[in-house]
């Protein structure tokens, strides 16, 4: 007769994952989507914030969010950074050079607390998934002898674009002189790089026009994508289709496993198993979402709002802020701006009564929302955004076209894709003013070429969708990557 195993035995049998990501919103939320659906394809989960991230958490949504489940489970590690309970994301510098610093020893000592408590109801763990700008995940995946995947949650391009770093110091163009930003240079088309078409130097990611060698965020992402490409696999959170010949391109560089898993939020939808209603309680928001503006959002008509938000880093001047406010003031048209309490640089930096008064019964100002809700909700015509890749994907699965108001990082790349490439998107100038703005609300929601870029986001709302779908790519590649890893 065949014994029965125990139920410790059982667990000791179950895939157990580690998920590390960077700690700002944007690489986050990413990381927990996919934590999330491993779990419901019956992963235990380790999910590790830095300390600051988990307080934050715990502030914002309660002690609740970070308890967990008996088999999701939160740990939290140093970030090697003065102790600040600001509710605002860390300075991208500081942070960069500190979790690459200083976060090895603290993740691989609490590794070694996984491994030996696994007798508390977790298993041992059996791979590791870290940010693309965690690599040092990477390192302790091999000092511990297990399988390991980079998740890169940025755009391919974006990662293709931080790829050209060496090239460009190697062909003398990096660091940059003061006068190469007026004499032409940023124009440049950079013909050498494989898989992307008419890149001009001012469309990779923002660090590759640095005038100073030692720049912290130049050499932390040269370093961060260059190691990326020597873990076992990576995943990006895209489909197929949307980034064709500059996948293409990066297979030939990274033979080994790729797995192009998005739109993640629309493959969790996909997917919506029994297991996964477990975890709809686990949020990974660290600003508080208000619930009013998709009630607002019922009351308008359809495609007539403006959807404004630049996501969890950007910060903006005083100047930039009130020349948006008046844009959207004289656009006559419904809108809905997201703005965070740090968005402005300033103290002075409020929006004036006068735009206020303008605005009444018009305008909806809200802190924070759920993007994807906002996006797929039909009164929504245009994102205006700063082209951060979720918001890119998330934009895409709902077939809203964008406004692009570049940031930083590799939102240049994708503003140039989405312009020129996926035909989506139309380019606001960084020193933006109130009429640019108007021009382009007005013919976003009015043009012929809206009409033809709405068209456009339709085309590829109706692609992400089937990526995910029966038989879909990123549907089969999650699968693969589920088993790949479960052993």
């Amino acid at each position: 007769m065949r014994s029965t195993p125990t139920t410790n035995q059982q667990q000791q049998q179950k895939p157990h994952a580690v998920i590390l990501p960077f700690p700002a919103q944007g690489h986050v939320n990413p990381l927990m989507q996919l934590a999330k659906l491993l779990h419901s394809k019956g992963f235990h989960i380790t999910f590790v914030n830095t300390e600051h991230n988990h307080r934050r958490l715990v502030r914002t949504r309660g002690p609740e969010s970070v308890k967990g489940l008996p088999d999701f489970q939160f740990r939290a590690i140093p970030d090697g950074l003065p102790p600040s309970d600001k509710d605002a994301t860390q300075d991208p510098p500081a942070i960069s050079h500190a979790t690459q610093n200083y976060c090895l020893q603290p993740f691989m000592e609490l590794m070694g607390k996984l491994n030996s408590t696994s007798s508390a109801g977790f298993p041992p763990v059996t791979c590791m998934v870290s940010d693309g700008i965690m690599t040092l995940g990477i390192k302790a995946a091999e000092l511990l002898g297990i399988p390991h995947a980079t998740f890169w949650t940025a755009s391919v391009c974006g990662l293709m674009g931080y790829l050209q770093f060496g090239e460009l110091i190697g062909r003398g163009i990096s660091p940059l002189k003061e006068a190469n930003f007026t004499d032409g240079t940023l124009e440049m088309p950079l013909e050498w790089i494989q898989g992307m078409n008419n890149i001009r130097l001012r469309d990779l990611p923002s660090f590759a026009t640095t005038t100073d060698a030692e720049d912290i965020m130049f050499n932390h992402l040269k370093t961060e994508a260059e190691n990326s490409m020597k873990s076992n696999a990576i995943i990006f959170n895209t489909f197929d289709a949307f980034e064709e010949q500059v996948l293409a391109a990066i297979r030939t560089k990274f033979p080994r496993e790729i797995y192009t898993i998005g739109p993640l939020h629309l493959l969790g939808n996909a997917m919506s198993e029994p297991k996964s209603t477990e975890t709809s309680s686990i949020s990974s928001n660290f600003w508080k979402e208000d619930r009013e503006c998709t009630k607002w959002l019922d009351g308008r008509e359809p495609q007539s709002v403006v959807y404004v938000n630049y996501g969890s880093v950007t910060v903006m001047s005083e100047e930039h802020m009130k020349e948006f406010a008046w844009g959207l003031a004289e656009s006559k048209r419904p809108f809905l701006w997201i703005v965070r309490g740090d968005v402005a640089m300033g103290d002075s930096a409020m929006l004036p009564p006068e735009f206020l008064k303008e605005i009444e019964g018009r305008g909806c100002l809200a802190s924070w929302c759920t993007q994807q809700e906002v996006l797929s909700h039909p009164a929504v015509g245009a994102f205006l955004t700063h082209c951060g890749w979720n918001s890119v994907m998330e934009s895409v699965s709902a077939g809203v076209p964008m406004i692009c108001w570049p940031f930083f990082a590799e939102q240049q790349t994708n503003c140039r894709y989405a312009c020129s490439e996926w035909g989506i998107g139309v380019e606001l100038s960084h020193d933006v003013k109130r009429n640019e703005v108007v021009d382009a609300i007005e013919e976003m929601m009015s043009g012929e070429e809206g009409k033809a870029m709405k068209r456009k986001a339709l085309e590829w709302r109706k692609k992400a969708r089937e990526a995910v779908g029966v038989e879909g790519s990123s549907l089969n590649n999650f699968m693969r990557f589920v088993e790949d890893h479960s052993h």
